[in-house]
């Protein structure tokens, strides 16, 4: 059964400027254009089809397929959670997406013993502070890489035991010193700059998760450079098998996106996050609040690559 929410607030998530450029695979498939973006929401219940798990008037959040950035949300009433107390609206619209993420590429598709060592790209961004905090529930010890100084207190912050700036650092000289035997986990969205090598600093049994391929997209021009994107595809790392299994190493990939008929994997993962937040083993997440009318300004920040934690529109 389906209900419908007027939102409040809405997540926005850097899947959906892809989904602008025309090059995400799940909106091709699934829907096609035009296309509105948007999987995350919160806000409240204005209608609600019988058997539905809330009630009008219900304050809520949740995940739609595509579509959120609107007024009004209709979806499965099993995509819709209460709102969490503690978390005001923005902080819930920015929670489902990149912790989602988080949790089936750190639980779902790897298991770490306590004590493992795990690195993480673009650590002070949606899916990297949230890889960060699960890490340190989880009891990992935490590498986070970020571009620039400004974000080294962010990632501390939310879990980094060390920070490496690969704008002023070698950063895999650095990452080869806090693990000379190598990662049991590297978690990287970034493309072909820096697969090989994550896969190449990865211990024996070790797994590259693979989530994004961000540099092959542009930063700043809200344009795609085909000419860059070809080249870089070109370069973009094939890995053998037979290679694979000669190194002990595994590299994995997946798009959360097309893990939402998987309510099995949505509930697991939504369950225990709810669990935490509850518990406060989860940080709310820190959000930057900009109107939903100036959606443009939000997907010219987030290209950027400039930003920390998550990007929110608000309705005023």
């Amino acid at each position: 059964s389906d209900v419908v929410v007027k939102t409040q607030a809405v997540g926005v998530n850097y899947a959906d400027c892809a989904v602008r450029w025309g090059v995400y695979e799940s909106a091709k498939k699934y829907v096609g254009w035009p296309i509105t973006p948007g999987f995350e929401f919160a806000g409240v219940v204005t209608a609600a089809g019988p058997g539905a798990k809330h009630a009008v008037g219900d304050r809520v959040f949740g995940i739609s397929f595509f579509g959120a950035y609107a007024t009004h949300v209709c979806v499965p009433s099993h995509q819709v959670y209460p709102l969490p107390t503690g978390l005001t609206m923005p902080q819930a619209a920015g929670f489902p997406a990149v912790h989602m993420t988080a949790y089936h590429a750190l639980f779902q598709l790897v298991r770490i013993r306590a004590g493992g060592k795990v690195l993480i790209h673009s650590a002070a961004g949606g899916v990297g502070s949230a890889l960060l905090q699960l890490s340190r529930i989880s009891g990992f010890e935490t590498v986070g890489v970020v571009g620039s100084p400004q974000k080294i207190a962010f990632a501390h912050d939310f879990g980094a035991q060390v920070v490496i700036d690969k704008s002023h650092e070698d950063l895999w000289a650095r990452a080869r010193h806090f693990a000379p035997g190598g990662y049991d986990a590297i978690f990287d969205a970034n493309g072909y700059s820096t697969f090989q090598k994550s896969y190449d600093h990865l211990a024996p049994t070790g797994k590259l998760i693979v989530y994004g391929s961000h540099s092959l997209l542009p930063k700043e021009g809200g344009r795609i450079n085909y000419f860059k994107a070809a080249w870089g595809l070109i370069r973009t790392p094939r890995f053998n098998p037979l290679g694979m299994l000669t190194a002990n190493k595994t590299v994995s990939g997946f798009n959360i996106s097309f893990l939402f008929s998987r309510t099995d994997l949505l509930d697991a993962a939504m369950t225990e996050l709810l669990l935490w937040l509850k518990e406060e083993k989860l940080r709310p997440p820190a959000v930057t609040e900009i109107p939903f009318a100036e959606v443009a300004e939000a997907h010219r920040l987030i290209e950027s690559g400039k930003s920390v934690g998550k990007i929110v529109l608000v309705h005023s």
